[in-house]
């Protein structure tokens, strides 16, 4: 994973418990892959991949790729997935991201709080992730596939500019 020492240990991390839920358990291995940015880190990944002009993705505006109109090609929901027993990813979200396991992912809650992980261990603690889905995006900095996860249940796939 990146090299630069922009990280804060999980047990630091301001929303630590969603990867501590009793009925959600995340693998000690798991969890060694789930490495929260300090604001520093975090902001650096934002600015490149995401926005230098926006700090959440309700402020997007002209000029952000994620504000673009063709960008976000699908909707569906997750909030249906993530109420129930079944473990999998939401259909369509798991069939628009071919990403190998140790792809290196970003889940962007925003400027500054973003999670670096691998792509097997985002898909095997999605629902951990979306405890908060006051719109953040997953990305991956070597691939143009996109997620953005809305409030009301649902969430955008598409690609990034």
């Amino acid at each position: 994973m990146n090299t630069n020492n922009t990280y804060i240990s999980l047990e630091q991390y301001t929303r630590k418990w969603i990867f501590n839920h009793k009925d959600l358990p995340v693998t000690d291995e798991d969890k060694a892959f789930i490495k929260p940015l300090d604001q520093k880190g975090s902001m650096q990944v934002w600015n490149k991949w995401i926005s230098n002009r926006s700090s959440r993705t309700e402020q997007f505006s002209k000029g952000d790729w994620a504000a673009k109109g063709d960008v976000w090609t699908e909707t569906d929901d997750w909030q249906s997935a993530w109420d129930s027993e079944d473990p999998a990813l939401p259909e369509m979200f798991a069939a628009h991201f071919d990403w190998a396991d140790d792809a290196v992912v970003y889940f962007c809650y925003e400027k500054y709080q973003v999670i670096e992980t691998r792509w097997d261990v985002f898909v095997r603690n999605w629902k951990c992730f979306f405890f908060f889905d006051d719109g953040p995006l997953l990305i991956s900095p070597k691939q143009k596939q996109a997620a953005l996860i809305l409030q009301n249940g649902q969430y955008q796939i598409g690609h990034r500019g």
